[in-house]
């Protein structure tokens, strides 16, 4: 599981804003193309010797969050994972829920993607339905082989990225498990109460 939490990383690290790919004048990018893309400099960043060793860490992962910010649909993510849970919303919670899940996953995989090694990622085909397209890679090192499949979402003629398949278990599908749990014994508040006490905890400690 170590490479499937560290090829996670590659797309989590994402501020809540989304970069559109190509304009309405040019040949629209492919779902696999997005995908490479994005991969491909990310794996730049981190094998960049100038960006090594731990006084870069933090540039580092902020180079890294400006390289896939627009690769990412984190409201589209948001409302997926919320599900039912999210139509009640105003929009002012919408925006602070996105907003904090964006942290979450930030926070949550920032150490990860330190013990990148050289993996390489082979582009297996995608599939493209509708609206929808969701491109099949996988993970491979001298070790293990992953498969990681990526969903993305078209709006307006641009391909975002808003789940992750690792080794058949949805990231999307896991925190709705998670999040609906805490929604179900608590409360939605109690969720967001949470979501903003472990942003507040993260931002302490990169201050240090």
């Amino acid at each position: 599981m170590w490479c499937t939490r560290r090829l996670l990383q590659l797309f989590l690290v994402l501020p809540v804003c989304s970069i559109a790919f190509g304009s309405s004048d040019q040949p629209a990018e492919s779902p696999t193309e997005v995908v490479r893309a994005t991969i491909s400099e990310v794996f730049r960043v981190l094998e960049d010797p100038k960006l090594q060793g731990p006084g870069k860490l933090i540039p580092r992962r902020h180079m890294l969050e400006e390289v896939i910010a627009g690769r990412f649909d984190y409201a589209e993510m948001s409302k997926r994972t919320l599900a039912a849970y999210w139509p009640p919303l105003t929009n002012d919670q919408r925006a602070e829920f996105v907003a904090l899940f964006k942290a979450f996953l930030s926070d949550r995989y920032a150490g990860k993607i330190e013990g990148y090694s050289g993996e390489q990622v082979q582009y297996l085909g995608e599939r493209v339905e509708g609206g929808y397209a969701e491109v099949r890679t996988k993970l491979v090192s001298s070790k293990v082989e992953v498969p990681m499949d990526y969903r993305l979402i078209n709006k307006a003629g641009r391909w975002y990225a808003y789940d992750i398949i690792a080794d058949g278990v949805s990231l999307v599908k896991n925190y709705r498990s998670q999040f609906e749990k805490i929604i179900r014994t608590d409360s939605y508040e109690e969720l967001v109460k949470r979501l903003r006490e472990r942003t507040v905890t993260e931002e302490k400690k990169e201050k240090r």
